[in-house]
């Protein structure tokens, strides 16, 4: 898995530095996006509550971020190795397809996390409001919540992998992910059963109220890893299913 992991980084990073137009576009973009939400807290939201309106809205956009990271790209992945031809190539090595997918989502996982890292610090200067990134805090559960994401995005890749084009429900996903990732577990704590809405929750914590690892109690811990753990292994399961039934059809030649 080391070595798994050390290919598809060094791969991950060299396509992002080779189209670095690109890259840069993605971070303007996503600092666009944030600043006319920054602007419509400041223009029309409740000036008493600004700072923490503001600061809520940071955190929100980069778990957002991340979690598109994590559930996005490995179908888009699949989609371009089927394009490109590769995808059978992947089949060819020793390693376990899963085991390749796992270790690139992780690669391109921790590659948006330092670009997203990147743009909350243009943020904060932007905005002067400054989250707390205590990261004995902040990594562990950071870890743990995106498990439950790469499980959806294992799921998404197997999808992927048997009907080739699903633009249209990535699109669809994202902004059911980004209604979703804005609404507090306070207000409806049945979402907690959600994949990582409940880490999300934690990190807000974390962040704004600068609490560490103690102030959490027991179950908090247990509802993140289960969420974690469950989701993991049913999109994993539903990848090697999906990834039979295209091995049975003749799907991985074919685009």
């Amino acid at each position: 898995m080391w070595q798994l992991f050390k290919a598809n980084f060094r791969k991950e990073f060299i396509e992002m530095i080779r189209y670095y137009p690109n890259t840069i576009a993605q971070i303007i973009s996503l600092y666009l996006m944030f600043l006319a939400a920054f602007l419509g807290l400041k223009f029309i939201g409740n000036p008493a509550s600004f700072d923490d309106n503001v600061q809520y809205t940071i955190v929100s956009m980069l778990a957002w971020l991340l979690a598109m990271a994590s559930f996005g790209n490995p179908s888009v992945t699949i989609l371009q190795e089927a394009t490109r031809g590769t995808l059978e190539q992947l089949y060819l090595t020793p390693y376990r397809t899963w085991k390749i997918m796992f270790s690139r989502i992780v690669s391109q996982l921790l590659l948006t996390a330092i670009m997203a890292f990147i743009l909350i610090v243009i943020i904060q200067i932007t905005t002067n409001q400054w989250l707390n990134f205590n990261p004995l805090t902040t990594i562990p559960i950071m870890a743990v919540t995106f498990l439950s994401m790469v499980g959806v995005g294992f799921m998404m890749a197997g999808i992927a992998m048997v009907f080739k084009q699903i633009q249209n429900i990535l699109q669809i996903l994202q902004f059911i992910l980004m209604g979703v990732v804005f609404f507090p577990l306070t207000i409806a704590p049945f979402l907690e059963v959600l994949p990582f809405i409940k880490g999300v929750n934690m990190l807000r914590d974390v962040m704004m109220k600068d609490l560490t690892l103690i102030d959490f109690t027991v179950m908090d811990y247990l509802s993140l890893c289960v969420n974690a753990i469950v989701y993991l292994s049913i999109g994993i399961f539903i990848f090697i299913k999906c990834e039979l039934a295209a091995k049975q059809r003749g799907l991985l030649s074919q685009y």
